[in-house]
């Protein structure tokens, strides 16, 4: 040993690193200073304990129990290392973005360079198709720069009256009826197209899939980011709180033949 102290195991090595870290280092960095309130020099962080709740509070100290043996606990950064130390405390972990993780996350599927290689792949001339909750067809991550719809055809199985040709359940809309929802704005074109994606599932499927990034400026774009759209919402919950299988075997087919009749290659989703 060279006298050195090392960083208490207890503590991650990010949460680390920002302690150890200058405020000038600190404030170029997108992610140390997450989890940090510099006016009240109090961290936020997640702590991984064991044993009794009461054991995690004190002066100055406030915590919130979570399930699992997990709390948040907001404490001054000159008390860390000590409150490391207590012997309930397992671990302790400083909070990160959310979309710093969604690029971990496209990172480490090798998504960038895919992307942004020399022949970089974005899913242009491809079709990316959902049979999901729905989709908030408003979201700006599935529209054109003129402010039109990448969806070709959304298909809600759950709304009676228009089904597509070939099928008996549910309504279709092209891109023609979608794109005049659109310009009517928000209130008076879910009363042309109500359909919604009440559970937020299928929308965040797609913009995994395929969004544009519009909303994030490109922080946070899809795999097939420029490719086309088509989605099936499935019928309403049943007895037993989920559709069918026999609806979701329809919409596959569904999104095959339009891709057949379209001659263009597709992938489709069914998370």
């Amino acid at each position: 040993m060279n006298g050195s102290v090392m960083p208490d195991q207890k503590i991650d090595n990010l949460l680390n690193l920002a302690m150890d870290a200058t405020s000038e280092e600190r404030a170029k960095s997108e992610n140390l200073n997450v989890g940090y309130d510099s006016s009240e020099r109090l961290w936020d962080v997640i702590v991984k304990y064991s044993g009794p709740e009461s054991g995690l509070g004190g002066e100055g100290i406030q915590m919130v129990p979570l399930l699992g043996g997990y709390a948040v606990v907001t404490l001054p950064e000159s008390e860390i290392k000590v409150y490391s130390a207590r012997e309930q405390i397992e671990f302790i972990e400083k909070p990160k973005r959310l979309y710093f993780e969604t690029f971990q996350g496209r990172e480490a599927s090798c998504i960038l360079p895919v992307q942004e290689g020399k022949n970089g792949l974005t899913g242009k001339g491809v079709l990316v198709g959902i049979v999901d909750a729905g989709v908030n067809f408003f979201h700006p991550d599935f529209r054109n720069e003129d402010g039109s719809s990448r969806i070709l055809y959304l298909w809600d199985q759950s709304i009676p009256g228009n089904p597509p040709k070939g099928y008996t359940k549910g309504t279709e809309y092209t891109k023609e009826e979608i794109d005049k929802a659109l310009a009517l704005g928000e209130t008076e074109g879910r009363r042309l197209i109500p359909s919604r994606d009440v559970s937020g599932h299928g929308t965040a499927v797609l913009g995994i899939a395929a969004g544009n990034g519009t909303v994030s400026e490109g922080v946070n774009r899809g795999v097939a980011y420029e490719s086309d759209l088509l989605v099936v919402k499935m019928g309403n919950a049943g007895e037993n709180s989920f559709p069918r299988t026999t609806e979701l075997m329809e919409g596959i087919d569904y999104l095959i033949r339009q891709a057949v009749r379209m001659g263009r290659p597709i992938a489709i989703n069914i998370s």
